[in-house]
């Protein structure tokens, strides 16, 4: 597993290494569009679509935060642990192309492994308004049709337009 592992950090990095102008088209223009909507629409906006929400006023900043439901998937061992070189290799080709599509497509936010050798071997987090929506998506990676990696999915809350640092 660990030969998948820089493969997958070398195409994350390459991400990171864009400048923001080259940000996806959608991202900008989500950015762009909740700067100009008060937080009212964004609320309603949300809602609409059915994802669930709260929000609290920062204390510091006097700022109304928006809290969004995710769902974080943790991609755990699976039963299927065959060691066929030329089989393992094809499905993790498939399985990064797969989440390439999921964050392409605007269900998933982040993707990636985890640095150890555990039975936890990664995680994604969903960005859909339902469970069985993200549960059907991260089912549906080739990974986990041929039992090498399970899903375990939990909802998760952030705040809406927080970048990671």
């Amino acid at each position: 597993m660990k030969k998948y592992v820089l493969p997958l950090l070398v195409l994350i990095a390459l991400g990171a290494c864009k400048e923001e102008t080259e940000a996806p088209k959608e991202t900008a223009e989500l950015v762009e569009e909740m700067a100009k909507k008060s937080t009212r629409e964004i609320k309603e906006e949300l809602t609409d679509k059915g994802y669930k929400i709260f929000d609290y006023v920062d204390e510091k900043t006097k700022d109304t935060v928006i809290m969004q439901q995710y769902f974080i998937a943790f991609l755990k061992r699976g039963t299927n642990r065959s060691s066929n070189k030329k089989e393992v290799d094809s499905l993790q080709m498939l399985h990064l192309a797969h989440l390439g599509k999921m964050y392409e497509e605007g269900h998933a936010d982040i993707s990636g492994p985890f640095g150890d050798d555990g039975e936890i071997r990664g995680i994604t987090i969903y960005n859909t308004p339902t469970l069985e929506m993200a549960d059907s998506l991260a089912n549906m990676d080739p990974m986990v049709k041929s039992g090498r990696l399970i899903i375990e999915m939990h909802p998760w809350w952030a705040a809406k337009g927080f970048p990671l640092r």
